[in-house]
């Protein structure tokens, strides 16, 4: 468990981050709270005909109900509450979802497919209140823009970067930007697994003001 400064009230339910990521992990940092984080268990294959879109949108809420179902016998009179972060993410191109590529030819291959294309990212990111039982959960689409690249540039990044646990195969934090021609959306943290602006928003429908106000 990861604990984080915490700038906010302490008023507020505990919150954990259903996820080890250390990308996500890094990107709720930034928003100064203190959290913990657990591993959820989830079936993430999709349903059969289900969509990219429902399929993120389902496995950030099973994410946040899984560890909310782990926690359920520690949770007491005093304290009854807890928010829980769920997020799931695939990145999407031709109505396909491109995995994480798990190893250097899968890399090559994807990026080679995505190369002077158009790529859309779906984040699933759920916020569930174990005390009242509900979950505010939304999808946040983050498209990116390809540059034409040789088979050379990509091989040259994937061996540098070795982003074989990204959706996509990149990691747009560092050197992967460089892969793009122009990114197009909302929330550019969405792209690295968790939309910190809506977030900021179901954080404050549950009385969580990140800013202190």
């Amino acid at each position: 468990m990861t604990n984080t400064p915490h700038i906010a009230p302490p008023a507020f339910p505990p919150i954990v981050l259903a996820s080890t990521s250390v990308y996500r992990r890094g990107l709720l940092s930034r928003l100064g709270l203190a959290f913990e984080t657990q591993s959820p268990t989830t079936d993430e294959r999709p349903l059969a005909g289900e969509t990219p879109r429902a399929l993120v949108y389902r496995l950030a809420k099973a994410k946040a109900r899984s560890i909310a179902a782990a926690m359920a016998p520690t949770m007491t009179p005093d304290h009854p509450a807890a928010l829980i972060i769920g997020s799931d993410q695939v990145a999407v191109l031709d109505d396909t979802i491109l995995g994480k590529p798990g190893d250097l030819a899968a890399t090559i291959e994807q990026l080679s497919r995505a190369a002077g294309r158009r790529v859309t990212f779906l984040t699933g990111v759920c916020v569930l209140n174990t005390e009242t039982g509900k979950a505010d959960v939304d999808v946040v689409a983050f498209s990116v823009l390809f540059r034409k690249l040789t088979g050379r540039q990509i091989r040259n990044y994937a061996e540098r970067e070795r982003p074989f646990d990204c959706a996509g195969g990149f990691k747009s934090e560092s050197l992967g930007v460089a892969l793009f021609e122009r990114m197009e959306g909302e929330d550019p943290t969405a792209l690295v697994g968790l939309p910190l602006i809506r977030l900021t928003d179901m954080l404050a429908r549950q009385g969580v003001d990140v800013l202190g106000g």
